[in-house]
């Protein structure tokens, strides 16, 4: 007799949506060592986690738009979990990571031990916020690499260490956007500093500007050995999310220096 197929729960989609954001489209096979880990964790089989990875491919606009149909079964299922991320984004990812937590029988606290042990002596609601914060940035990050192959998409430096998840529009002024992958750009350290600050910008066609500032320092070392090398270049491409255009128009408009 058939064994009786089990239907997902709400957390085990949130579960499924929280690793497709992670991981890259093209490693979501059976065989991937993270499909495994969380098929173990869930009692599920790395066969059902691919599938409900494709259900989620199914509905997202990238793969719709590049003609990549993803697997139709089951995409009422999920559907109401990537409405809800993208309505509510920064409480969705954070439930995700207490449900992974709870999974692993850690509190958010252990999992995320380096990012939080600062905080011991906080208390309440405060410390809800900035435990809050600190573990959606870090997914924040882990999304942006994922979708930059963990290379900076200007120099193709690809130590982890030295890589930001580099906001477009700023963190602290645009809630609706804070984790939205269109809204990151893996950079390395200067140059991640470079755009937060105006120096650098980014035009329709994905290549590299540089601010006035900038270019009055031409005859410098520096200039030369950073900053001349990447004028007109183009990023690397992401392997799903495109910096979006409003967002980078609008860096354009508020943030780079012009003069």
């Amino acid at each position: 007799m058939a064994e009786k197929r089990v239907l997902w729960t709400k957390e085990e989609l949130i579960l499924a949506f929280n690793l497709y954001l992670k991981i890259e489209f093209g490693k979501t096979h059976a065989s991937n060592p993270r499909i495994i880990e969380l098929g173990n964790l869930m009692g599920r089989t790395p066969a059902s986690i691919v599938m409900r990875l494709g259900n989620f491919a199914s509905i997202d606009p990238y793969h719709q738009n590049r003609g990549v149909g993803g697997l139709k079964n089951g995409t009422n299922q999920v559907q109401p979990i990537w409405d809800e991320f993208f309505t509510n984004q920064e409480e969705l990812i954070f439930r995700s990571e207490q449900i992974l937590a709870e999974r692993q029988h850690l509190s958010i606290e252990d999992k995320y031990v380096d990012l939080l042990s600062d905080l011991k002596d906080v208390k309440g609601e405060t410390k809800l916020r900035l435990v809050k914060t600190r573990v959606n940035q870090s997914v924040f990050r882990q999304i942006v690499l994922n979708n930059y192959s963990s290379k900076c998409a200007v120099t193709g430096i690809d130590i982890p260490d030295l890589l930001f998840a580099s906001h477009i529009l700023p963190w602290s002024k645009h809630e609706k956007e804070r984790l939205n992958p269109e809204n990151g750009i893996c950079l390395s350290a200067l140059y991640d500093r470079a755009f937060d600050k105006g120096y650098i910008a980014f035009d329709r066609n994905y290549k590299v500007l540089l601010s006035s500032s900038l270019k009055n320092k031409k005859d410098s070392e520096y200039y030369a050995q950073h900053f001349a090398p990447i004028a007109d270049k183009l990023i690397r491409q992401p392997v799903k999310y495109y910096p979006n255009q409003l967002f980078l128009e609008q860096h354009r408009d508020t943030i780079f220096d012009k003069k």
